[in-house]
């Protein structure tokens, strides 16, 4: 059990931790690490993904106690990844994408190929430049052009190491830079930022003289990025009452964007979802949030574009329905090796939940 971090110590190392979708053993193990004496039990998911519960006091109405309602807190520990489909007579990994990397940014990059317990180092391979033909030059690439290289001399060299059937993902440095070191950049802040943040307040609340009267779930998902299996199981189980999913969501705050298509801005917090290609959120429960976050004074901003999606697809149509909202990270250059986030976004979306939970439990609602 791991007691001595704090929220960006605990993103760095989970930044930095193997865990493509399919693959997200060694991402659930250190969240288990951290988190095992800050729950009242931990439940077992089949799928993969990490369910904690912390219980709470139970509602009073009318004098008596009643069952207390359940709110489940979400992220996944999934990243971007690819798998080896074949390999050639050359040594050379051929690959299957998961979850929709843009292969413009492919080329050249660092990468880790292997399972969660043993990776090799490898690159992102292509043809050069000077025999490829003109009318080709400045196309993206298909995924069937590009190969991984792992210093394999033969078929035989690389199976050695590797075989059909591994994961690979990036292999990126994670720093602070910027004015301050207000900014970090690293692989997989989509959506290792909400697993920090959540196990965050988990141990807040644990810690707590008195606990909120509802019962709190916190559910660590796998594989989002490739068709978000892992929630639709965790909330059946779970059968929650209200649900928030902590994401990250691609900012457009850079050159060149229309302001009606930037997404989100960085260091203006958490972005409020009102509707994605898969949920439109429960309206009530989301300007309940937002009023909640003014009156608290924590920045928080509303996703200014209908775009992409998240555990909350199958949240909430789950049993007989949950109320779901979603709040995110603005994040530059997502799905890439090289994620950017504000660190005063970490620490209002922190903030945010931490009211959430403190109001939402303690009136009626």
């Amino acid at each position: 059990m791991k007691q001595n971090w704090t929220t960006l110590s605990l993103l760095e190392e989970l930044s930095c931790t193997f865990g493509p979708s399919g693959c997200e053993d060694a991402v659930a193990d250190s969240i288990r690490s951290h988190i095992a004496m800050y729950c009242d039990e931990l439940l077992p998911d089949p799928m993969g993904g990490v369910l904690a519960r912390i219980r709470g006091t139970g509602m009073m109405e009318e004098g008596a106690a009643v069952s207390p309602r359940r709110l489940m807190l979400s992220c996944h520990m999934d990243e971007v990844g690819f798998m080896i489909r074949s390999i050639t007579e050359e040594g050379l990994l051929k690959i299957a994408s998961m979850c929709g990397s843009d292969t413009r940014v492919l080329a050249g990059r660092r990468v880790l190929v292997g399972n969660a317990a043993f990776q090799v180092r490898g690159v992102f391979g292509v043809k050069p430049l000077h025999l490829v033909k003109s009318a080709d030059r400045g196309n993206a690439l298909d995924i069937d052009e590009l190969y991984v290289d792992i210093g394999a001399g033969s078929r035989q060299a690389a199976e050695e190491v590797v075989r059909v059937g591994d994961f690979g993902t990036f292999e990126s440095d994670f720093v602070s830079f910027g004015q301050d070191g207000g900014y970090i950049k690293g692989k997989a802040l989509d959506d290792r930022l909400g697993c920090a943040v959540l196990c965050s307040v988990m141990r807040r609340i644990y810690e707590m003289e008195s606990r909120p009267a509802c019962d709190l779930y916190f559910a660590f998902t796998c594989r989002e990025e490739l068709g978000i299996s892992g929630a639709r199981t965790a909330a059946y189980r779970i059968d929650p009452d209200y649900a928030i999913v902590l994401e990250a969501t691609a900012a457009g705050d850079i050159s060149g964007t229309p302001e009606y298509r930037q997404v989100a801005h960085l260091g203006r917090g958490g972005a409020l979802s009102l509707m994605d290609r898969s949920t439109i959120y429960d309206r009530p429960f989301t300007d309940w949030i937002l009023e909640t976050a003014m009156a608290e004074n924590i920045p928080c901003q509303i996703k200014q574009y209908v775009s992409g999606g998240n555990d909350a697809a199958h949240i909430h149509k789950s049993r007989t329905g949950v109320r779901c909202a979603a709040v995110s990270a603005p994040a530059r250059y997502i799905h890439t090796a090289s994620n950017v986030v504000a660190k005063k976004d970490v620490e209002s979306i922190e903030q945010l939940l931490m009211a959430v939970i403190n109001r939402l439990y303690n009136e009626k609602k």
